[in-house]
């Protein structure tokens, strides 16, 4: 089936949803067999290991031995739980689930020429649950690079209704050489209702850590700078 873009944050919960039900139906197909093999309610059966276990301690056969010769097809559905519409108040169970993330940004600026480099990015995130640690690590990774290049190079320029960067010659993009030392947390909080607890990683970085690096920038130079991203310019003239 298809499970959308890989967007939104949304594959691991949908995708990953989808192959945690159907294997949860080939288990239960699997215990199924071998209860009836050896005279056992399959609800005293259990997975440890690689084999299947007797929970009263009856039975512990490898699963290759018990699944020899057989083959146990499954398809599984799976659909996100309906969301809410906010009510008057701006309240309402509106999203799938919710993740929380905070950044904070240590900065070098030259306030003569209006140079910035992002020297560390720490952060404290909301995981759900860690499925692949080094995968998370560089969702995070990726989405604070994402959030720099947002907070002091991407901008799209306009000049008599035509675009100046129109390619990747002129638009600018952070490089390995622009990445900071990240410093990364990740915080176990589980979804009760998302497969194997997971919540969306990649995206949360993108949101807060433009304004930590602002921030930091701000706290370095007394500049108001109220726009992104910030430009030498705002840092040499701005107010």
């Amino acid at each position: 089936g298809s499970a959308g873009s890989t967007s939104a944050s949304r594959q691991t919960w949908m995708s990953g949803g989808a192959v945690d039900g159907a294997c949860r139906l080939v288990r239960e197909r699997l215990f199924a067999t071998v209860a009836e093999q050896n005279g056992l309610d399959p609800l005293r059966l259990a997975i440890d290991g690689t084999d299947v276990v007797d929970t009263m301690g009856a039975l512990r056969v490898p699963v290759a031995d018990a699944t020899r010769g057989l083959s146990f097809d499954e398809t599984f559905e799976h659909h996100h739980r309906k969301t809410e519409e906010l009510d008057e108040n701006g309240q309402g169970n509106c999203h799938v689930a919710f993740a929380f993330v905070a950044h904070r940004a240590v900065v070098d600026v030259d306030p003569d020429l209006g140079l910035v480099k992002v020297v560390q990015v720490a952060t404290a995130q909301d995981v759900g649950r860690v499925l692949n640690p080094l995968a998370a690590l560089g969702q995070i990774e990726g989405g604070i690079a994402q959030g720099l290049g947002l907070a002091v190079m991407e901008e799209i320029v306009l000049r008599d209704g035509k675009m100046r960067n129109p390619s990747f010659t002129d638009y600018l993009l952070p490089t390995a050489l622009d990445a900071p030392d990240v410093v990364a947390t990740m915080i176990e909080e589980p979804e009760p209702q998302a497969p194997l607890g997971a919540k969306g990683i990649g995206e949360p970085p993108c949101i807060s850590v433009t304004p930590a690096i602002v921030a930091a920038i701000r706290a370095a130079t007394g500049r108001e700078l109220p726009r992104t991203p910030v430009r030498p310019q705002d840092i040499v003239f701005g107010p």
